[in-house]
């Protein structure tokens, strides 16, 4: 069993925020949010109609079909789609041939046996389900779409891609809620890391932002809900103000390859995926532990595996300021901002201020970036990680948006946009935690 580092090569966003990466990235450091109030035919129902929430982050000017071709376009899930688009742009980043619509790339640089594609979602494909389900009460057998069978799991999005590149590895789903991307990184990273392969495609997805999910997130109370006048301001990561999340869709990609790998093919390295860690709260099936136990365990191991420990992090840059920053998991949620302003606390101790008039040791940044993109749930993990390998490259930390009442001072959160000097610009931990007490942290590197 080998030891090697993962390096990023290739990133892809489909997003509320925009169509690529640069476009999302553009609007994220700006603090340009991606929450609009819902449009579509389906929230235009009686039932949809008397939502008390009808706000979310919806991927807007998408066309399927500069992907696929119009009769595949016409059989898939929007996020089957999304999930094809997110991966061929990250490829394309990382020196892959990607095929037109209705083609199949075969030209890999890799053993295509030794290629792994793992998709990260928390709920899958919602929507076929739901159809056939009405199909089934409608026309009975005959009404139910051969669809559901080939694309209605959560793995379709992971056949199709591999399909779609001719890679022969495994290819499976992951879903720990919205932990779902970050251990989807994390879970490859370590088959990377042991030489069980020598590339991996990884994608976040999701497609939650409908009726049925709004209305069941809505139900218990998970919801920010109450801005349709002013839906932009509605996702309010640690503001006293915060009332809930905001639900988007979407997905985004990252490709991971062993470093030996990428430097033998000439790759243009982005940065590298350092370090994991999870755990589960074994708490309740929605609310984190008050404590934030959980969330600093991960955290706590992401570093440790990284070969880092949280006063490394906080204070181990030449000057004695912060190797990075964190990008938090920040939901907006009452309980879930508490626990992980909590868990950041436990951590990294000194490295986060007690008062903003300390000091006696720096502050450590974080930010909260769904402030601006909403809460791309099961996609969440792998979205963020492609904003914490921008905001490496750009030596920028996105702001934390509608961040006006800090409702915990102790933590050094970012609102506006903040460039840091190269000596702490080198790593970014960036966390996700989910209901059922799922967490996980990855550590990102700059080389």
């Amino acid at each position: 069993m080998t030891t090697e580092r993962v390096t990023i090569t290739g990133l892809g966003a489909i997003t509320p925020s925009g169509l690529s990466v640069p476009e999302m990235w553009d609007a994220v450091v700006n603090g340009r949010s991606g929450i609009r109030v819902l449009e579509s035919d389906e929230f235009e129902t009686p039932h949809a109609r008397e939502l008390g929430v009808r706000i979310g982050g919806q991927v807007r000017g998408f066309n399927p079909e500069d992907y696929v071709p119009r009769p595949l376009a016409r059989r898939l899930e929007d996020m089957h789609v999304w999930a094809i688009a997110a991966a061929d742009q990250a490829l394309a980043q990382a020196g892959i041939h990607v095929p037109g619509a209705g083609q199949r790339n075969t030209a890999l640089p890799w053993d295509p046996a030794r290629v792994m594609v793992v998709v990260a979602t928390g709920s899958g494909p919602l929507q076929p389900h739901h159809q056939a389900a009405l199909a089934f009460e409608q026309r009975g057998q005959r009404g139910v779409p051969l669809s559901l069978t080939m694309h209605g799991a959560s793995d379709a999005p992971a056949a199709l891609i591999s399909q779609r590149y001719g890679v022969t590895g495994p290819a499976r789903a992951v879903s720990a809620t919205c932990a779902s991307g970050a251990v989807a990184l994390g879970e490859a990273m370590r088959a990377l890391r042991h030489g069980y392969a020598d590339a991996a495609i990884v994608v976040g997805v999701e497609d939650c932002v409908n009726p049925i999910n709004v209305s069941s997130n809505a139900n218990v109370r998970a919801l920010a809900a109450g801005y349709e006048d002013h839906p932009e301001r509605a996702s309010r990561p640690f503001d006293r103000g915060r009332t809930g999340f905001v639900v988007s869709a979407g997905a985004a990609a990252m490709v991971l390859e062993r470093d030996t790998v990428a430097r033998n093919r000439g790759a243009n390295v982005l940065a590298e995926l350092a370090g994991y860690g999870a755990s589960s709260d074994a708490h309740h099936a929605t609310a984190p532990l008050p404590d934030g136990r959980g969330a600093a365990s991960a955290m706590r191991a992401a570093l440790a595996d990284a070969g880092l420990t949280p006063e490394q992090f906080a204070t181990g840059a030449p000057d004695g300021g912060p190797l990075g920053h964190v990008n938090a998991h920040g939901t907006g949620t009452v309980a879930g901002d508490a626990a992980e302003a909590a868990a950041l606390t436990a951590v990294f101790g000194g490295g986060v201020e007690t008062s903003p008039a300390s000091t006696t040791a720096p502050q450590l940044p974080i930010t909260a970036t769904k402030s601006s993109t909403g809460h791309l749930l099961g996609a969440a993990g792998v979205l963020e990680a492609v904003i914490s390998v921008c905001s490496l490259r750009e030596g920028i930390i996105p702001p934390t948006i509608n961040l006006d009442d800090p409702a915990f001072p102790e933590l050094a959160i970012v609102p506006e946009p903040r460039r840091l000097p190269p000596e702490n610009n080198t790593m970014v931990l960036s966390n996700s935690f989910g209901f059922g007490g799922h967490n996980a942290a990855i550590l990102i590197s700059k080389r």
